[in-house]
């Protein structure tokens, strides 16, 4: 039985805290934005945009809606009430009141800056006055994250969408600044729905109001391009998230002190991206020079951290003694700094881990396992959630590998369960899915293993998910479909995932190609054999025309063609040996009547 295709990992970033309930300022500039600070090779990118801060949960605070206003109450036409009514929000935040009665006032004041609006006098044009156009965007903003605070980003994605078409850039820099918060907000809000694609339109948009209000090298406009090189980074985009990140570089280098900390932050993210892309020598580079910045700094903990990222492209390179020299260099910092319980500990513990694991020291390798679970198991306070779940599935990756299967699906169900009430977490709970239905699969679990990549599949759905990851996924569930004999639904699963890796990888690809082989099976026992001809004849034609014949799978879908060409024209009674390459011989078919023609020992109708 052929082997299963590998699962590309999914590269979700551990969220930073959400959104605090403030007021915009509408003056405000853009903070720096962190970068991720675990030391981890997984590219990841901070949540809080430029113009926002983070929220923290309230604790007790309902869900429930708010009390609707009487929004035809007449007082709402007082051009002084909405600014005190957005005041009364904020200070109900302030004053720890909870975000239902924020929820109110915020409700009301939108509505009495609607009604300013529509009573003001047209704007003139070329004027910059803002007016209760302003206003209203700001509530609006306001009402958004409001609505983050108590978990309901799905109702905040409206007010946003009004809040960017308030504003007109081309009455000045206010409005371009409520523009560009808005396109930010509503990315970021999207971002939490797992819309990642939608997101990054946004932050687009918003970073083209930037450049076109304040040119095209204002650092402000290098810590934009920066957050969205992130977020390219996290939809897996690095090409884009290069070019961005190299501006960003070229920006701080023309603003900044040499070896500054700006710089610094950036080098760390253009080391994550090389390293996503193979070149370990260029990451490797930025990451030194980084270090070095950072050590001029005094920032003990933040050059231990890129210690740890020199210690995984070391691994990469299969430089080991240097990678376990950097590793254990990292550890003694944060063992003295952070406290031996640290979640920062564990991760170097399973980074260890993973590097004995490779070089075959399976003892010290499950002993390192062992301490960072001892941690996970016991978080420190502080500790968030994603922390424990990218740890936990970093060590299921090591059992896995080592034939524990069982013990590593325990710890991905763990991870699961501790983010699935977690917003914006669906696209990373989809990823450990398709992860426990490759494990089922290869354990004989079929049924397990379909259940586990439809959950998958339909969490990347809802997300719009069309990525090459997406493809891989429904094929995967094809090939579970077939060992259960749903062979209708295999190929309905397989010919979404042609045109998904078709479009994002190229028909030459090696997923492409295994796609292309499925569906011919597939279709040699659904009896469609000119389909099935068809696509083995595009297959070899690739293979001789641009990828080489020494490929081993080359003769085997050779003979599968002349095996089908032989049986065109022919009665449809014959075994549909295409099938029989990918079907488990141990796999048991469904019982069936005995009416109708069937194929010898799979026990289905023709």
């Amino acid at each position: 039985m052929p082997t299963m295709p590998g699962l590309v990992s999914v590269k979700t970033p551990a969220n930073a805290p959400p959104l605090r309930v403030s007021v915009p300022d509408t003056q405000q500039q853009p903070p720096r934005t962190p970068m991720k600070k675990t030391p981890s090779s997984t590219p990841s990118r901070s949540k809080p945009s430029p113009g926002r801060s983070a929220k923290k949960d309230s604790p007790g605070v309902s869900s429930s809606a708010a009390a609707v206003p009487d929004v035809d109450d007449p007082s709402l036409d007082n051009p002084d009430l909405g600014p005190f009514l957005l005041k009364l929000a904020r200070d109900a935040i302030a004053s720890g009141e909870g975000p239902n009665k924020a929820l109110d006032y915020a409700i009301r004041a939108t509505k009495s800056f609607e009604r300013c609006c529509a009573a003001a006098a047209p704007p003139v044009p070329g004027g910059s006055d803002g007016g209760p156009v302003l206003d209203l965007a700001m509530s609006l903003h306001v009402l958004a994250a409001i609505y983050c605070s108590l978990g309901r980003f799905d109702e905040a994605v409206p007010p946003l969408e009004r809040a960017i078409k308030v504003p007109d850039p081309a009455r000045g820099p206010d409005h371009s600044l409520a523009a560009f918060s808005g396109h930010m907000q509503l990315g970021d809000t999207l971002s939490m729905l797992g819309q990642i694609d939608r997101s990054i339109a946004c932050y687009e948009e918003g970073l083209k109001i930037q450049i076109q209000t304040l040119g095209e090298t204002d650092p402000r406009v290098g810590e934009t391009c920066r957050y969205l090189a992130e977020a390219y980074v996290q939809a897996m985009q690095f090409n884009k998230a290069e070019e961005l990140c190299k501006k960003t570089l070229e920006i701080h280098r023309a603003h900044s002190e040499p070896a500054s900390l700006e710089e610094a932050a950036d080098r760390r993210l253009m080391a994550i991206i090389c390293e996503a892309k193979g070149d370990y020598e260029n990451a490797l580079e930025h990451l030194v020079l980084a270090s070095m910045a950072m050590i001029a700094s005094g920032q003990e903990s933040e050059v231990a951290s890129i210690d740890v990222s020199i210690g995984n492209i070391y691994m990469s390179l299969c430089r080991f003694d240097e990678a376990v020299f950097s590793y254990q260099k990292a550890l003694t910092v944060f063992k003295s700094s952070k406290g031996e319980t640290h979640p920062t500990v564990a991760s170097v513990f399973v980074r260890l881990a993973e590097l004995y694991h490779r070089t075959g020291k399976l003892r010290e390798s499950k002993s390192y396992c062992e301490n960072a679970l001892r941690i996970y198991n016991k978080p420190v306070p502080g500790t968030t959630v994603e922390e424990i779940a990218g740890g936990l599935t970093e060590i299921s990756a090591i059992y896995e590998s080592v034939d524990e299967p069982e013990e590593a699906l325990k710890l991905l169900q763990k991870s699961m369960k501790l983010l699935e009430d977690k917003p914006g977490q669906q696209s990373a709970i989809a990823g450990l899915e398709a992860r426990m239905g490759v494990m089922y699969y290869t354990l004989g679990r079929y049924e397990d293993a379909r259940n586990a990549f439809e959950s998958a599949v339909t969490k990347l759905r809802a997300a719009g998910e069309k990525s090459a990851f997406f493809g891989v996924v429904l094929n995967q569930m094809g090939l579970a479909c077939v060992q259960l004999f749903k062979i209708d639904e295999a190929g309905e699963l397989f010919e979404e995932a042609r045109v998904i890796l078709e479009q994002e990888r190229g028909p030459c690809d090696q997923d492409t190609l295994g796609v292309y082989s499925n569906l011919a099976a597939t279709y040699d026992a659904m009896g469609r054999i000119e389909d099935a001809i068809e696509i083995l004849e595009q297959v070899l034609k690739l293979r001789e025309e641009k990828l080489g014949t020494a490929n081993p799978d080359f003769e085997d879908e050779k003979k599968r063609l002349a095996e089908l060409l032989k049986e065109a024209g022919r009665s449809r009674n014959y075994k549909a040996k295409s099938l029989q390459n990918l079907i488990d011989p141990n796999a048991r078919p469904p019982k069936k009547e005995a009416s109708g023609k069937k194929w010898p020992g799979l026990g289905f109708k023709f």
